[in-house]
């Protein structure tokens, strides 16, 4: 039996008393109290999560605007410094490999931050696509930490701990860009991104600085409800802000247009790994006219569809699977993704899925399930 890694914060976890999971090999915090108390606690204050399983994959060099716009389908190239984008690595066939955010540090230089469970493959396809090219590619995983701050009061409690010359580098910060503050003498890579539909901040620094850093995060936001969050709540979180996993929504067999994910910038002058195969797809009205494309659904009650569960018609005709259910904390009621055949993709589309047998309604809805009402 393989032995799962740890994070750097292994010990903070078992301190605090964390029940853990094996998560793609990782030994990672599932909860700490409860799955609904942690999500409650996102949503109406602040969560502290460990995500140092992700991967961290440097880009630098003279061409390396130019490589990452022919090894993912963005326009990489087309972000300043400062910022950040959302893209894909596909393979030849189009399907993806896995979903990223890249940061851009400076003209020459970006950091890739691809899942998990995908960190060697998308590292490994990195190295072989920059064959050719004046770049470095450089998997850093193994030395950088990372932790997310996530909730409406994120802003104070990072705030309330930088330098006091940096208090308004974080209030400033826009959705997707980045900057670097000092917390405990400690410089930081900090990002206003997320995955929990709600504000929040991940902190990039090295390994041997965590603990202190988790520390320092904890008590700072104790009078602003932060609290210790694991990988379930973190699931509940992302599904009601209708975004997609690795794993389950989107997979190697699946294209970017069935997933409806509109980050292909077939504008770029770049032929990157894909393009003909995704050209095609959009040329045959993929997810669009064709095959299947990924939609929200959402039930009156509370009983869950779960992953590989059939989506069918009321009359019980197979239109697609699930991807993703739950019941939605936030919202009362169950909600799930999945992959449903085209003609029965519109909202207000009123079908089912079979759970163990038994068909429960469900709705046709476009993502996200929750919007937070303000920043």
């Amino acid at each position: 039996m393989t032995e799962l890694k740890e994070t750097a914060l292994a010990a903070e976890h078992e301190a605090l008393g964390a029940s853990f999971t094996d998560f793609g090999g990782w030994r990672m915090p599932l909860k700490y109290t409860s799955e609904l108390e942690e999500h409650k606690a996102v949503r109406s204050a602040a969560g502290i999560f460990d995500l140092s399983h992700m991967g961290e994959v440097r880009v630098i060099g003279s061409d390396a605007a130019t490589f990452l716009n022919t090894a993912l389908v963005g326009n990489l190239a087309k972000i300043e410094p400062g910022k950040a984008k959302y893209s894909l690595i596909v393979n030849a066939e189009g399907g993806i490999l896995d979903d990223l955010i890249t940061y851009r540090i400076g003209e020459q230089e970006y950091l890739v931050i691809p899942n998990a469970a995908n960190r060697l493959t998308v590292a490994e396809e990195l190295t072989a696509r920059a064959a050719g090219f004046e770049v470095e590619v450089r998997d850093e995983s193994e030395g950088i930490s990372l932790i997310a701050v996530q909730g409406p009061t994120s802003a104070a409690i990072i705030s309330s701990l930088v330098r006091a010359d940096e208090i308004e580098l974080v209030e400033s910060l826009s959705y997707y860009t980045h900057t670097t503050v000092t917390i405990g003498g400690q410089e930081i890579l900090l990002a206003r991104t997320g995955y929990t539909g709600e504000d929040g901040f991940e902190l990039y620094l090295p390994h041997d600085k965590a603990g202190a850093l988790w520390r320092a995060l904890l008590e700072g936001g104790t009078d602003f409800g932060l609290t210790p969050c694991g990988l379930a709540c973190r699931d509940s979180l992302r599904l009601e802000a209708g975004m997609p996993l690795y794993g389950n929504e989107l997979t190697a067999s699946r294209k970017p247009q069935e997933a409806g994910l509109p980050v292909v910038a077939f504008s770029k002058e770049e032929d990157f790994v894909g393009r003909a195969a995704l050209e095609q797809a959009k040329a045959e009205g993929l997810g669009r006219t064709t095959g299947q494309r990924l939609v929200g659904l959402k039930a009156e009650g509370k009983r869950a569809a779960r992953t590989g569960h059939q989506i069918q018609l009321p009359d019980g005709a197979p239109v697609g699977e699930v991807t993703s259910g739950a019941p939605s904390p936030a919202l009362g009621h169950a909600i799930a993704m999945g992959y449903v055949d085209v003609a029965h993709t519109e909202p207000g589309t009123q079908l089912q899925v079979d759970v163990r047998g038994k068909p429960i309604p469900f709705e046709v809805v476009k993502p996200p399930f929750y919007v937070r009402s303000s920043r």
